[in-house]
């Protein structure tokens, strides 16, 4: 399928992404949509085609598999991001993560403020940044604002993953990658993540690679 046309409407670019079966095509970096800051809904998209979007991205994602993902990340530069985390991970992971089940949502507009100076590191992928990881330190509780795919209002605080998943998901609709918050030191392929540093913490690989922690 070709690339929605970049100079076309919003809801036209969205027609044409829902008119192919299947997970929508995720964009990587390099791509200038996943640089521009994302335009915030108010309406572009009208609801029967706004819910079906909505859908395309949760299949999108759990196709992946991811967590998360953007629209932004499907070539749609809305403010609009889907987020679902079974937390499917051993005992030791959740514990030194913070890494909770998070039901499916929508995130409309979404922004996110700290809550005090805590912070913590661990590695984090990307599905627009395929193959790698690198750790990232990231607000440990953040204030998140926005609304659901209703139009309620969100006013709520996140820690834990679940915040590192809202930080990673709003960020892209800044156009920023997590890549621009990561430390390059510990930048990593999946084969030496695989090998190496599936340690609940990045402990061992701060000391391996030479890089500090928070």
């Amino acid at each position: 399928m070709a690339a929605p046309n970049d100079r076309a409407p919003l809801a036209e670019r969205v027609e044409e992404l829902l008119a192919a079966d299947g997970p929508l095509p995720i964009v990587a970096a390099g791509d200038p949509v996943l640089r521009r800051p994302a335009e915030p809904f108010d309406g572009q998209l009208e609801p029967a085609l706004l819910a079906r979007f909505f859908e395309a991205l949760r299949h999108t994602m759990h196709a992946a598999p991811g967590v998360g993902l953007a629209a932004p990340q499907v070539g749609v530069g809305l403010r609009i991001a889907v987020v679902e985390d079974p937390a499917a991970v051993p005992d030791e992971v959740r514990l030194a993560r913070g890494r909770v089940p998070q039901p499916f949502r929508v995130l409309v507009n979404p922004s996110y403020t700290p809550v005090g100076g805590s912070r913590a590191a661990f590695f984090e992928g990307c599905l627009s940044v395929p193959g790698w990881q690198a750790v990232v330190a990231r607000h440990a509780e953040v204030r998140l604002h926005g609304e659901d795919e209703r139009g309620r209002a969100l006013d709520e605080l996140v820690s834990g993953w679940p915040a590192r998943i809202v930080q990673h998901e709003t960020d892209h609709l800044d156009g920023t990658l997590y890549l621009d918050r990561a430390e390059l030191r510990s930048l990593s392929s999946q084969t030496e993540m695989a090998q190496r540093w599936t340690q609940p913490t990045p402990e061992a690989a701060a000391a391996a690679l030479g890089f500090a922690l928070p």
